[in-house]
C-alpha cells in the first residue's frame, strides 16, 4: 500500500500518525542507531529525513542505516539542497503556498522534475504553510518568505482551501524548524475543519502537551523534530500516546 493510502486510511479511521524528522547534518551514526531502536521500540509510524540545507556527505550513509534497521517508511523532506535518494520511499514535494517566492512554489520543483519523475520514490504533494510571528525560523530565512501571523485563523484556512483545491494530496502547517512556539490550537482548529484531506502539524512542538494538543485540534500527522535530537528519550513519552 501507498504511503498516502496509509495516511488517508489512517485519517479515516481516526487513527493518529506520529512522524519524526531526522536532520542528517544534526546526527551521528550512533546516535542515529539509537534513535532508530527507540522509533521501533515506540511505533513511530513515519520517518521524515531532511533539513534546510542538507551539507552532510553521510545523508545516503544514513538513508541506508534507516531501512537496514527500521521497517517504519522513510519520506524525504526537500530543503534548498535536496538529494534524490531512491533508498528512501517517498519524497514530499512541498510547495511553500503561504509565500509568494515563486521558487519556493514552483520554481525547485521545475529544476528536480525529471530527476522526480524517473525515480522510484513515491511523490506525495503536499501544501506547505508557514505559520507564526518569529521571522528568524531556518524557513523563514531560507525561502525568504514570511509566516501567515499566528492569529490570522481564516488567512490560514483560506490558504489551505486554496491548496487542496489546487490538488495538494496533504497540507502541513509549520511553525519553523527552531521555533520556540508550535502553531497554535486556533490556527489547526480553522485548518482542520475546513479540508477534508490530511493535516500535518510540525515545528516547536518540544513536549508531549503540545504534540497532543496539536492532535486533539485536528492534526492528523505531527512531526517531531529538534525535541528528538535534545532528548531522544521523548519518544518513550510520545510512545504512549498511541497505546
Amino acid at each position: 500500500m501507498k504511503i498516502i493510502e496509509q495516511i488517508i486510511n489512517s485519517k479515516k479511521n481516526n487513527k493518529k500518525i506520529i512522524s519524526i524528522l531526522i536532520d542528517p547534518d544534526k546526527t551521528t551514526e550512533n546516535k542515529l542507531t539509537s534513535t532508530i531502536k527507540l522509533c521501533n521500540t515506540n511505533k513511530i509510524d513515519l520517518i521524515f529525513f531532511g533539513g534546510s540545507l542538507i551539507n552532510s556527505s553521510m545523508s545516503e550513509h544514513y538513508l541506508r542505516l534507516i531501512k537496514k534497521n527500521s521497517k517504519i517508511p522513510v519520506v524525504l523532506f526537500p530543503g534548498t539542497n535536496t538529494k534524490i535518494s531512491n533508498i528512501a520511499d517517498g519524497f514530499l514535494l512541498l510547495s511553500l503556498i503561504s509565500g509568494r517566492n515563486p521558487n519556493f512554489l514552483i520554481g525547485k520543483h521545475v529544476e528536480q522534475a525529471f530527476k522526480l519523475k524517473k525515480s522510484s520514490l513515491e511523490i506525495i504533494s503536499t501544501g506547505y504553510i508557514l505559520v507564526g510571528n518569529e521571522k528568524n525560523t531556518a524557513v523563514s530565512y531560507i525561502s525568504n518568505s514570511s509566516p501567515i501571523p499566528s492569529e490570522q485563523h481564516d488567512i490560514g484556512a483560506a490558504t489551505a482551501i486554496a491548496g487542496e483545491l489546487l490538488g495538494f494530496q496533504l497540507i502541513y502547517l509549520e511553525a519553523g524548524s527552531g521555533s520556540t512556539n508550535s502553531v497554535n490550537r486556533n490556527m489547526i482548529v480553522n485548518v482542520s475543519k475546513n479540508i477534508d484531506c490530511p493535516l500535518i502539524v510540525g515545528g516547536g512542538l518540544n513536549t508531549i502537551e503540545k504534540v497532543e494538543m496539536a492532535f486533539e485540534n485536528g492534526a492528523d500527522i505531527v512531526v517531531i523534530g529538534n525535541a528528538v535530537e535534545k532528548n531522544q528519550k521523548i519518544l518513550n513519552q510520545i510512545g504512549k500516546i498511541k497505546k
